[in-house]
């Protein structure tokens, strides 16, 4: 009987260890990820999962398909050209349901959106409360249309205030009055070498535009269809990021200057310690639940106040631009120790 035991048991390792061989020896899924703008260091997580082996740890070959100004991925996601797709804010997303665009976001790996306002220092702009104060609000065209409605609604700015934004900082510098929108992890430290000062940066976040930023967004039937697909890259994502932040990062970064030479060491750097400093990936309900956290009523009080600003009629399905079944899971939290 020993004998017999013996042999069923070298028998179910044998079993054990041709599967395992045998799924190791499985093709990679190819996957294409589309990004909203020239690789960056706020896309860092992802250069990580590529550059580290961790899309590959997850059964994934992930081709990474840089935006830019004459680039248009979120169409390319949204007709099958790519299967995943790196959003801004839920602005974008609850526009998508507007249209009965079948997009949805599955992760939010910014807790923060980076969009901040810039103003000279000791001039009398020294408080968010203090931009009221100025004639010269340099904006972009989305911006205006975007975050600034919602300034209007909860703090009474003017749109005779604003001014075009052409992403040019010469106007802002030679300016000591204005107001220039920029990205916390990467504008203030170009305005610093150009011009030789350091601005004062208000984050739009801390002042309670609550959006979720730098999404995962798919095709709704991939999420029906192929949930376990949608899991692993979310999954080696968050990895992703928790690696960038809080482990060797030089693998991406290469990558990232190797796709985007205008990428410095110090700019890099520098946007690593501005995400971590102002809690942009990792704070919130992701300290918890891990990178990628989302929540029904964080979402909830955005749409509240996009309502508010007359972006959305507050008829509309919200809850169909995201869901929350692919994080919260508490992935890759003890990394970060």
């Amino acid at each position: 009987m020993k004998r017999n035991a013996w042999i069923a048991g070298s028998l179910m390792l044998l079993a054990g260890l041709i599967s395992g061989t045998a799924m190791a020896q499985q093709p990679l899924r190819e996957v294409t990820f589309g990004t909203n703008w020239l690789a960056q260091g706020e896309h860092g997580g992802y250069y990580q999962a590529l550059a580290d082996g961790t899309y590959e740890k997850y059964g994934l070959k992930v081709t990474i398909v840089p935006g830019g100004p004459r680039a248009d991925n979120r169409m390319l996601m949204s007709v099958g050209k790519l299967d995943f797709y790196m959003g801004g804010s839920l602005i974008q997303a609850f526009s998508a349901v507007e249209k009965d665009i079948p997009t949805v976001i599955v992760a939010a790996h910014f807790q923060k959106e980076p969009q901040a306002l810039m103003t000279h220092p000791g001039q009398g702009f020294d408080s968010f409360a203090d931009l009221k104060k100025s004639n010269d609000i340099l904006l972009s065209k989305s911006g205006a249309a975007t975050f600034f409605q919602w300034m209007k609604a909860e703090f009474g700015f003017k749109d005779e205030q604003v001014k075009p934004y052409g992403f040019n900082p010469a106007p802002f510098i030679a300016n000591k009055q204005s107001v220039q929108q920029g990205y916390v992890a990467s504008d203030p430290l170009a305005i610093e070498k150009v011009a030789g000062f350091k601005p004062n940066v208000f984050l739009l976040a801390d002042q309670g535009f609550s959006t979720y930023s730098t999404t995962i967004e798919t095709r709704r039937e991939i999420v029906e269809k192929d949930a376990d697909l949608v899991q692993r890259f979310v999954d080696a994502s968050t990895i992703g990021w928790y690696n960038y932040l809080y482990g060797d990062n030089s693998k991406a970064n290469a990558l990232i200057k190797r796709e985007n030479p205008e990428m410095t060491d110090e700019l890099l750097a520098y946007s690593v310690a501005k995400m971590k400093e102002h809690g942009i990936v990792d704070s919130g309900d992701a300290q918890e639940l891990g990178i990628g956290a989302m929540s029904d009523a964080r979402v909830k009080d955005f749409f509240d106040k996009m309502v508010k600003a007359g972006l959305f009629k507050s008829d509309l399905d919200y809850k169909k631009a995201y869901t929350l079944q692919f994080v919260n899971k508490g992935v890759g939290l003890e990394l970060k120790k």
